[in-house]
């Protein structure tokens, strides 16, 4: 259902307007009974970053349900009700979410919202940088940039600060807790930041081929350059022309390896490897998790240290 039609029937009398702009926390208390800040997190690297900095002194609840592919979802009147009994919203912004203009539209006075890449610089679609709050309020148009910034550990360093700073601002008696879980997690990513370059820089091969413009960033931190099959939208279809314009660079360029995601089929993927000699593997953009990778304990670290020894098998050859 359209984010735009759950409003509307809010205002009918479906759901409650009041619900979505009157609840909330006091003025003198930004926390659950227990003493727990409730937040509310758009997809799952917002999640996991807020549980990371927040730990046991916050309650999040996640948006997007594990396994959903996130670009074209959007939130149900359940989600709004979440929102509504929710000190703090964090979301990932630079058009990934594109619900959530509409979506806080009617926001309570009292949520705090946090958009993670505030302070990120952001691609646009054509590989040129911005600042994050250089697009607000200028003629900017949804789809204008990468907003997958979390691939690049700096960035999710970044991103985890941000969360960090808000969490320390709406419960101040906790926020040496958020700093020395920010301190130890940053140093974590700087050694992943370390894994990759240390592994990447000396290898022969600097071009990937992906299914879903995805990885940028990553690519921009690492030297690296992505051949993409689709845009940055991952459900897009390629017409034939670009399929054998890739095609074409597989071959010329002895790729042996076309990537393709989690959540998205690899059906594309695939016809090319098939029409190259190459192999379809998955590099996963970390857009969510399924639940078995959920139960097995994955997380950022976990999926960015396999993502490296998919890049390196790929790229030594």
């Amino acid at each position: 259902m359209n984010i735009k039609r759950i409003l509307a029937l809010a205002c009918a009398g479906t759901l409650s307007l009041s619900l979505l702009t009157g609840c909330g926390s006091s003025a003198e208390t930004d926390t659950n009974a227990d003493g727990k800040l409730r937040v509310l997190t758009s997809f799952y690297p917002m999640y996991d970053f807020t549980c990371k900095i927040g730990g046991d002194l916050v309650d999040v609840t996640n948006m997007v349900p594990s396994g959903t592919e996130p670009h074209d979802w959007e939130p149900s009147t359940n989600d709004l009700k979440n929102l509504e009994k929710a000190d703090m919203f964090v979301y990932n912004g630079a058009d990934m979410e594109t619900w959530a203009d509409d979506l806080l539209t009617s926001k309570s006075d009292s949520l705090r919202v946090v958009m993670a890449s505030e302070n990120v610089e952001l691609m646009t679609t054509d590989g040129e940088h911005e600042h994050a709050h250089e697009h607000e309020g200028a003629d900017h148009h949804h789809g204008d940039f990468d907003p997958h910034v979390w691939l690049d550990p700096e960035n999710a360093k970044t991103e985890m600060e941000t969360i960090k700073d808000a969490l320390a601002e709406a419960d101040p008696a906790n926020a040496q807790t958020y700093q020395a879980n920010f301190d130890k997690y940053a140093a974590e990513l700087d050694a992943l930041d370390k894994e990759y370059s240390d592994t990447l820089s000396p290898l022969p091969n600097k071009t990937i081929v992906v299914a879903h413009e995805a990885f940028g960033y990553l690519c921009a931190a690492y030297g690296l350059e992505q051949v993409g099959i689709e845009g940055l939208s991952p459900d897009s279809e390629p017409d034939p022309g670009r399929m054998a314009e890739v095609i074409d660079f597989a071959r010329a360029n002895n790729v042996r390896t076309i990537f393709f995601e989690e959540l998205v089929s690899p059906k594309v993927a695939q016809t090319i490897a098939s029409e190259t000699g190459a192999e379809a593997k998955m590099l996963n953009p970390y857009e969510g998790l399924s639940d078995e990778q959920l139960a097995a304990g994955a997380d950022y670290f976990s999926v960015m240290r396999d993502n490296l020894a998919a890049l390196t098998e790929a790229l030594k050859q």
